[in-house]
C-alpha cells in the first residue's frame, strides 16, 4: 500500500507576497512574445515593470535593515550570554566574601594537581576566631578574613593553588614536595599573618603542612595536613606543624 501526497494549493499555501510583481512580468513576457505589439503597449510595460522594481527594491533595502539590525541584537544578546555565563562559572567557583577559590573548585584543581605532580597541602585555621566574632561582631569577623585571603594572596603565586574551605580555614597547595622549601613558605605566611592589621585584636594562625607523592588523593593529602593543624593548635596555636 503506498501513500498518496496531497500537495497544498496556492490558495492553501499562504499569499503570494510577489503577486503583483508576478502578474506584471508576465504580462511583460506575453507582450514580449507578441509580433503585433506597438511601442505604446512595450511603454507601459516597461513602466510597470520599472514601478513594481523599484518597489522590490525598497522592499529589500527594508529587510535588509531588518535583518541588520536583527543580527546586531542577536550578537549583544550572545555577548550578555557570555558574560552571564562568566559570572556563574566564577560564582560557581569562587568564595563571595574573599574572592578565592571556594571549597568546591580547591578540591577539584588541588585534586587533579596532587594526582599528576604530588605537592605540599597547607592548611591553615584562624586562631580564636570565635572570640574576635562574639568581641567585635561578625562584620570584624569578615574582615579578618578578607585580611587572611590577601596575605595568603600576597605571598602565594600560581601555579600553587590558595582557597577557603571553610569559615575560617583555608588551604593552600604548593608545588614542591622539598621539605624545608614547604616548610619555608609555611613560616613566612604565619609571620605574614601575624603582623597584619585587622582592627581587631592581634591576628594569629596555626598551620598543618603534609608532603605528598604525585598520585595522592586530595582526601589523603588534606587529611594529613589537618591532623597536624589540630596538633598545632594543641600545642598552643600560631605554629606551623609538619604531618608524620
Amino acid at each position: 500500500m503506498t501513500a498518496s501526497v496531497r500537495r497544498c494549493s496556492p490558495a492553501e499555501a499562504g499569499p503570494d507576497l510577489f503577486e503583483q510583481e508576478a502578474g506584471v512580468l508576465q504580462a511583460a513576457r506575453a507582450l514580449y512574445g507578441a509580433d503585433d505589439a506597438d511601442a505604446e503597449r512595450y511603454r507601459a510595460a516597461l513602466g510597470d515593470l520599472t514601478l513594481h522594481f523599484e518597489r522590490l527594491m525598497r522592499e529589500t533595502r527594508r529587510l535588509i535593515a531588518r535583518s541588520d539590525r536583527a543580527e546586531r541584537e542577536m550578537n549583544a544578546l550572545n555577548q550578555q550570554l557570555q558574560t552571564l555565563s562568566q559570572q556563574l562559572e566564577y560564582r560557581a567557583t569562587h568564595d563571595a566574601l574573599t574572592g578565592m577559590l571556594n571549597r568546591g573548585a580547591v578540591i577539584d584543581q588541588a585534586g587533579q594537581a596532587l594526582r599528576q605532580r604530588g605537592g605540599a597541602m597547607i592548611v591553615l585555621d584562624i586562631d580564636h576566631f570565635k572570640r574576635i566574632n562574639d568581641e567585635f561582631g561578625h562584620p570584624a569577623g569578615d574582615r579578618v578574613i578578607q585580611a587572611i585571603a590577601r596575605c595568603l594572596q600576597e605571598l602565594v603565586q600560581a601555579p600553587a593553588i590558595v582557597g577557603r574551605v571553610g569559615g575560617e580555614e583555608f588551604t593552600v597547595l604548593l608545588p614542591t614536595l622539598a621539605r624545608d622549601e614547604a616548610l619555608a613558605m609555611t613560616e613566612r605566611l604565619r609571620l605574614r599573618i601575624a603582623r597584619e592589621k585587622t582592627g581587631t585584636a592581634p591576628v594569629t594562625a596555626s598551620f598543618g603542612l603534609s608532603l605528598n607523592l604525585p598520585g595522592t588523593d586530595f582526601e589523603l593529602a588534606y587529611g594529613l595536613a589537618d591532623a597536624a593543624l589540630y596538633r598545632a593548635k594543641r600545642a598552643g596555636r600560631n605554629q606551623v606543624v609538619l604531618a608524620d
